[in-house]
């Protein structure tokens, strides 16, 4: 809304609160689009990609010659940290939630785990993608935006 008048931009309306793990994954669940956060040339590097909720890890499909694949791919069985959000908000109430997740993704190498992901999970790009990757949640925090400020703690 022009002018900053209406209910969404209204002083003292909107809070916040913190999502539980579980309440979190179920949200990201509910959604396929996201965003990845890696380290490229010492830099963080953010790439939207579309992802399915597998067992509470999150699963993505890249390509052979993406930079991520050839992260998890000489890191081996360890992994490289990597950042995994999503969200959904609504732009005119300012209303929904955003998820982060903060885990390992490795490299998905067996062939028959490949092909169930390759099942579950239609790339939106055209690019062909053989490869999966695989993120184990260490670490998730997430905010639910409210309509009206929590209440105080007593």
């Amino acid at each position: 809304m022009a002018g900053g008048d209406g209910p969404s931009n209204s002083p003292g309306t909107h809070g916040s609160v913190d999502l539980v793990g579980v309440e979190a994954l179920r949200l990201l669940g509910n959604l396929s689009l996201g965003r990845i956060v890696f380290t490229r040339h010492a830099l963080p590097t953010v790439r939207p990609v579309n992802h399915v909720l597998v067992d509470g890890d999150i699963v993505i499909r890249t390509h052979g010659d993406a930079t991520l694949t050839r992260y998890t791919r000489q890191s081996g069985g360890e992994g490289v940290v990597v950042a995994y959000e999503a969200d959904d908000i609504d732009t005119d109430t300012h209303l929904g939630w955003s998820v982060v997740v903060t885990g390992y993704a490795r490299l998905v190498t067996d062939p028959q785990e490949l092909a169930r992901y390759r099942a579950l999970l239609r790339p939106w790009g055209t690019q062909r993608m053989d490869h999966a990757v695989r993120i184990h949640p260490d670490l998730i925090t997430g905010l639910r935006l409210t309509a009206h400020d929590p209440p105080a703690s007593a």
